[in-house]
């Protein structure tokens, strides 16, 4: 690279995990770029939560570096470059969907003229505005961890199985939020185990393969 090109989004430098002794991924090299999305493929147990897990903070790599914009990444700057969407919906079950867009934003902060209206009508999720989590169902829940998703100013979106329990429709808003996140100058990184098509933007593929 010279000294002149601008550094990706997201880069990864010999990036290895492993449970026990037991190794997980690695070591990966990859590089992510504003305006693009790395579609992570493999199979159950090839590491691709893992994977979204280390680059979050959420576990600590067992070698290699995570890089961002060109620097290191700490952990408190994490928080501002990333969002993740993982398995669990990370929503209080005692507030209703406002409530807890609006708890998130005073923790994450929110992207430039957003606020929680916006983002659960972006969603499909307007009537349901007052309703408590605990009454949602699975496919509800995911539309409101995607509400909070859009209203992050995080410009890199880490996606774990993001079309889980979603019906066509669901699948479809996916596909036109991280268009719109990549219009928009971020980047983003999508697990899948094949089961879904990729998003249809400017995509890549890192396969992940489980460990001997």
């Amino acid at each position: 690279m010279s000294a002149t090109a601008t550094p990706p989004l997201l880069a990864a430098r010999g990036l290895c995990f492993q449970r026990d002794t037991r190794p997980v991924f690695g070591p990966l090299d990859f590089e992510v770029a504003a305006g693009e999305a790395l579609l992570v493929s493999g199979d159950n147990g090839a590491g691709k939560t893992t994977l979204l897990r280390v680059l979050a903070g959420l576990l600590e790599a067992g070698a290699g570096r995570v890089e961002v914009e060109g620097a290191p990444v700490a952990r408190a700057m994490r928080a501002g470059s990333m969002a993740y969407l993982g398995h669990l919906p990370g929503l209080k079950a005692d507030l209703d969907a406002e409530q807890n867009l609006a708890c998130l934003a005073g923790l994450q902060g929110r992207r430039a003229h957003q606020d929680s209206a916006r983002a659960l009508a972006v969603v499909g999720l307007s009537a349901h505005a007052h309703l408590p989590v605990r009454q949602m169902s699975a496919g509800q829940r995911k539309r409101l961890s995607l509400a909070r998703l859009w209203m992050s100013p995080a410009p890199l979106w880490l996606l774990d199985e993001p079309y889980a329990n979603l019906d066509l429709q669901g699948i479809n808003l996916v596909n036109r939020m991280v268009r719109a996140q990549l219009d928009d100058g971020g980047a983003a990184l999508v697990t899948t185990h094949g089961a879904y098509a990729a998003p249809p933007v400017r995509t890549r593929e890192l396969r992940l393969r489980a460990a001997a």
